[in-house]
């Protein structure tokens, strides 16, 4: 058995402990209940926390093993990013503008990892409408970054990103617009899979959204993707199912043809650290037997000016919807976001959301001579805690997600996996982007990467 603390332990540890009768998810579960009450104070990670409900949960975990009729994920404690929904909870989605409704059932990756055996212990954190790569919220408690309190553990899937680093348990589920897995868990240094588009089922559903694993390794993350990437009929939008072999072995490097992207095209400069450590896992790709080549940035300023206005015009609608007492509620930087959209023309927001199709074919132009694709996952290392983003400016809100956005559009597959770490030591994430449905490719990949890299260091808390 491993010297690690039991809430640190892998999904695939537990389960292979759990098969040879070494543990009990009652065991596991209080391991990790004892830790979560330890750290919580100062991470803030969780929402709707429930220990007593996943007390039952993992009692009856513990009994379906003892009958030999265990589930494909039975009793491996789990989070779910808040607007994940789960029947009976509330949905705030990050501000304290919504007002608090239960939800009537659970969204499909919650229904396809309750349905697998895991052990829902607590929703997690996200800033105002999961519009910021922040943990910052007017609804939920500040959201720091366990590897240095005084950062940012980045968003929207900020809770998710930090529990996992902290070591909550083994499996996170988060969702991505535009960087929301891969910045977080770039910042947090932990693993995650955008998958592509379609891949897993999702409720809304709406162009560029997904849901995805954040976890400490690739083999957990394939784990969560067998059960996510179950069909459900809820999400219009997502794929036939397929029989894909989520079983993951690392890549056979030589001869793969990789793309090293170190300027996106616009947006905020690469910081020399993050440009450093890139390159660092690009040479060892090289060294390995990959041929590597360098790519061009593809997207432009005129592609996120446009999809910026559209984002704005969107969410200002939903702004204006709102009570005034309750839109005085939304956090400052949101509103000064949205309020610009209010003189927005017809034409402009046309050529907005026309910028969705550009991207989309600008990436996948750009990454077609190659089978897979490296590049920073952020051009900056995790920021102040207190801030909405890098810049902190609602006048320019993206400036950080030039490297991540494109692939949303373009539905792309892309997982983020640490590369490295700054002189303050702060993780760097590396971004692995593949082709539209080889999202057991970009994993596998992945897998060979963490063969590859420099040894780690010991997680925080």
């Amino acid at each position: 058995m491993t010297g690690e603390p039991l809430q640190g332990w892998s999904a695939t540890q537990l389960l292979a402990a759990y098969q040879a009768r070494q543990l009990s998810p009652v065991e596991v579960l209080d391991a990790v209940l004892r830790h979560i009450e330890a750290c919580e104070p100062q991470l803030h990670a969780l929402y709707a926390f429930d220990p007593e409900s996943a007390r039952q949960q993992a009692r009856a975990s513990e009994a379906r093993w003892l009958k030999g009729q265990a589930l494909p994920l039975d009793g491996l404690p789990l989070t779910l990013k808040e607007n994940i929904a789960t029947r009976g909870t509330p949905l705030p989605l990050g501000t304290a503008a919504t007002e608090l409704i239960p939800a009537t059932e659970d969204a499909p990756p919650a229904a396809r990892l309750r349905e697998a055996g895991a052990v829902l212990m607590a929703k997690t954190t996200m800033p105002d409408y999961g519009m910021l790569s922040s943990g910052l919220s007017s609804f939920h408690p500040l959201s720091r970054n366990p590897w240095d309190l005084s950062k940012n553990p980045g968003g929207s899937s900020a809770g998710a990103a930090a529990a996992a680093a902290a070591g909550y348990g083994p499996l996170h589920v988060g969702t991505d617009i535009g960087g929301s897995l891969r910045l977080p868990a770039g910042w947090c240094g932990i693993f995650t899979l955008k998958p592509s588009g379609g891949r897993i089922p999702i409720k809304p559903a709406y162009a560029g959204r997904v849901a995805g694993p954040m976890t400490r390794t690739v083999a957990d993350a394939a784990l969560m993707m067998r059960e996510l990437s179950r069909p459900d009929w809820r999400d219009a939008s997502s794929l036939p199912p397929q029989a894909l072999d989520w079983q993951i072995r690392p890549a056979a490097l030589k001869g793969l043809k990789l793309g090293l992207m170190l300027d996106a095209g616009w947006g905020m400069a690469v910081d020399p650290e993050v440009a450093a450590a890139v390159q660092d896992a690009a040479q060892r790709f090289a060294a390995a037997g990959a041929q590597v080549e360098p790519l061009a940035g593809f997207s432009t300023r005129t592609m996120i000016e446009g999809l910026d206005k559209f984002w704005r015009m969107r969410s200002w609608l939903d702004f204006c919807k709102l009570p005034a007492e309750r839109q005085a509620l939304v956090l400052p930087y949101i509103r000064a976001w949205v309020e610009t959209a209010a003189g927005l023309s017809a034409a402009e927001l046309f050529e907005g959301y026309s910028q969705m199709a550009a991207f989309r074919e600008a990436a996948v132009a750009a990454c077609e001579p190659f089978d897979y694709v490296l590049s920073p996952v952020s051009p900056v290392p995790a920021f102040a805690a207190e801030w909405a983003s890098p810049l902190n400016d609602p006048a320019r809100p993206f400036e950080h997600i030039a490297f991540t956005l494109p692939f949303n559009m373009s539905e792309q597959p892309a997982a983020s996996i640490n590369c490295g770490y700054t002189a303050a030591g702060l993780p760097i994430g590396l971004q692995i982007i593949g082709k539209r449905f080889d999202d057991v490719g970009v994993l596998s990949l992945a897998a060979a990467f963490e063969q590859l890299r420099a040894p780690q260091r010991a997680w925080p808390l």
